[in-house]
């Protein structure tokens, strides 16, 4: 055998050497990639048991039932004389509800992340049930036409523009939905303590508040399974300490 033979057989040797180690880094990175890959969908997958299986959920009931509890439909319990508080938190709520459910089907369509399209489903219940002790009592829905991102309420308003702009990445939208969660939490038991005193609109108020428990709880155990904490920004650290660690 000449040079130039030596020369292609070396050649031809190399060649097959650098194809092998071409496909042992192809290999490698398939498995980092699908490793990642996975760790954010069994987190996303992780959130929606977590919701379906143990929130508080809204069923059908003539026109509504809360049925973890076996509370007897909406309709059946007496509708007492309203406060003022009472009125304007239903109308409030219907909105606030409204806010979570647009947010999240805005991040969905932005990221895909199914935890979004999950408890945006929940929300809509959430924001159906106020609609219900609306009609119950006869005021004024302020959800009349429901056009996603549009609020009656100036400051829900506002609160949507700067959430949806604060949901910069993946991380930062979760973020927002445990804040979302936080807000609703504190504005449902604000309600409860100050307000509520009529027994139909404390039953929802509380399924409502167990619902935001859980979410918050899935938010944060999402960030958490991909690497990242969730600081609280409006509950005081015991209380959201008392909310991640309890399940209802």
């Amino acid at each position: 055998m000449g040079i130039t033979g030596s020369i292609i057989v070396s050649n031809g040797r190399n060649k097959s050497k650098i194809e092998k180690i071409m496909k042992i880094k192809k290999f490698y990175s398939l498995i980092v990639t699908t490793s990642l890959s996975l760790t954010l969908v069994i987190g996303m997958e992780a959130c929606e048991r977590a919701d379906e299986n143990t929130e508080a959920t809204l069923k059908q009931c003539d026109e509504f039932e809360l049925s973890q509890q076996d509370y007897p439909c909406l309709n059946d319990l007496p509708a007492e004389p309203l406060n003022d508080g009472e009125k304007s938190g239903m109308v409030f709520m219907r909105e606030e509800e409204k806010l979570a459910r647009d947010v999240y089907l805005y991040l969905y369509e932005l990221y895909s992340l199914p935890i979004f399209n999950n408890i945006s489903k929940s929300e809509q219940r959430h924001t159906d049930a106020i609609k219900v002790l609306l009609d119950k009592y006869e005021l004024e829905d302020p959800v009349k036409e429901d056009i996603k991102g549009s609020f009656k309420n100036k400051e829900l308003q506002a609160l949507y523009d700067k959430l949806i702009e604060q949901g910069s990445d993946k991380v930062a939208a979760l973020k927002v939905g445990a804040l979302i969660e936080e807000t609703d939490i504190l504005d449902l038991e604000k309600e409860l303590t100050e307000n509520v005193d009529n027994q139909d609109i404390s039953t929802v108020y509380n399924n409502l508040l167990r619902g935001s428990h859980n979410h918050l709880r899935a938010f944060v155990n999402v960030l958490k399974i991909n690497g990242f904490a969730y600081e609280p920004i409006l509950l005081s650290q015991e209380s959201f300490d008392s909310i991640i660690q309890k399940s209802s």
